[in-house]
């Protein structure tokens, strides 16, 4: 049974959580705190398999407490629970870049707990987070020096590409070792499911647009797909790439969660079967379970040229999506995070002004 360490200022909150976590066989609430202050005490001289931390506490608020853990050399899976107001989600993703491995949309009111979706959502993050790897490897990629590579090799990248990523657990801080590392001339445009509850995925996508090369947007209904763009899927939504004359443009739908998403990367994968492109690029990333796999498998089943590249085990936070399309024996080279970017640069190639 899973040891959990549960932080929130609300003792209704508390209560609530407190429940919904016990009522799960494989998760004890072993001590509770009221703010970051109380928590670091009892991480001090406590190891828990995974702490869930409000954001907003008095004397010690989920921020401070993440950076004091940082300088201290305390390892924890942390959760965090969030509101999903434009302040809220811009610290979410400060607690991201500070260890956080993945976060939960804590609803405004506590009886909102009570829903099943916010319940299996809470524990199905809850466990991937207790199952996530917590050793941080250092990532260092020489930008330049791959373009370069790229300009001189005798191999000559041809046809058009699009390069298409699934991601969820671990995904936010991964992706800041990849995105960042694409050049402004990258030769296709790259298309983004990153699993996030709705509210986070504009912020998100501001934010690796400030730090990257590469313009970095949230994929709009009905926009033109252009090369050198990297494409975020809305949350809540899932993205679907239509054809329409020689473009393609986003196309959001509202079917039922697939794999337990909403954005699910298999549609996305699916709907390149009858794209304007020469090869899909696919990337799988670090996360829980096994959204991609089938896309990907159904794409390449339709007889659409497609090149998976599959994140290796040991760098990942969480190895279900990759070891998933690895298993099916759909992945066509498997490296490490920090070569991602380098795999995809090499694959399509560097030549556009951008979008």
């Amino acid at each position: 049974m899973k040891k959990i360490l549960l932080v929130d200022d609300s003792a209704l909150m508390r209560r609530v959580l407190h429940d919904i976590i016990n009522s799960d066989g494989r998760f004890s609430v072993e001590d509770e705190a009221t703010n970051g202050a109380e928590a670091l005490v009892l991480l001090q001289t406590k190891n828990y398999d995974a702490v869930v931390l409000d954001v907003n506490m008095p004397k010690m608020n989920g921020i401070e407490l993440l950076k004091e853990l940082k300088v201290q050399g305390i390892k924890a899976r942390v959760m965090m629970a969030s509101t999903a107001t434009q302040e809220g989600s811009q610290i979410t993703l400060d607690c991201l870049e500070l260890g956080a491995l993945d976060f939960v949309h804590k609803p405004d009111w506590s009886y909102k707990c009570k829903d099943e979706s916010f319940q299996q959502g809470f524990l199905s993050t809850l466990e991937a987070v207790c199952n996530s790897n917590i050793q941080e490897k250092k990532v260092k990629v020489n930008t330049v020096k791959i373009v370069d590579i790229v300009k001189k090799s005798t191999q000559k990248v041809v046809g058009n590409r699009i390069v298409a990523i699934a991601v969820s657990t671990g995904g936010p801080k991964a992706l800041q070792s990849v995105i960042p590392f694409l050049p402004a001339g990258l030769d296709a445009p790259v298309v983004l499911v990153q699993h996030m509850p709705e509210g986070f995925t504009e912020s998100f996508a501001d934010r690796l647009n400030k730090i990257s090369e590469i313009k970095v947007v949230e994929g709009k209904e009905g926009e033109v797909l252009q090369k050198g763009c990297v494409y975020i899927a809305r949350a809540g939504l899932h993205l679907n790439l239509v054809k329409d004359r020689n473009a393609t443009k986003i196309h959001y739908t509202q079917e039922a969660y697939r794999e337990g998403v909403r954005p699910c990367a298999n549609y996305m994968y699916e709907s390149l079967s009858n794209s304007i492109y020469d090869e899909v690029v696919g990337v799988i990333m670090t996360g829980m379970g096994a959204d991609g796999t089938e896309g990907i498998k159904n794409l390449k089943g339709s007889g659409k040229p497609t090149y998976v590249i599959t994140q290796e085990g040991d760098s990942c936070v969480v190895n279900g999506m990759p070891r998933a399309c690895v298993k099916a024996g759909l992945s066509d080279a498997t490296v490490t995070l920090n070569q991602i970017a380098q795999e995809i640069i090499l694959r399509v190639g560097v030549k556009a002004d951008g979008c």
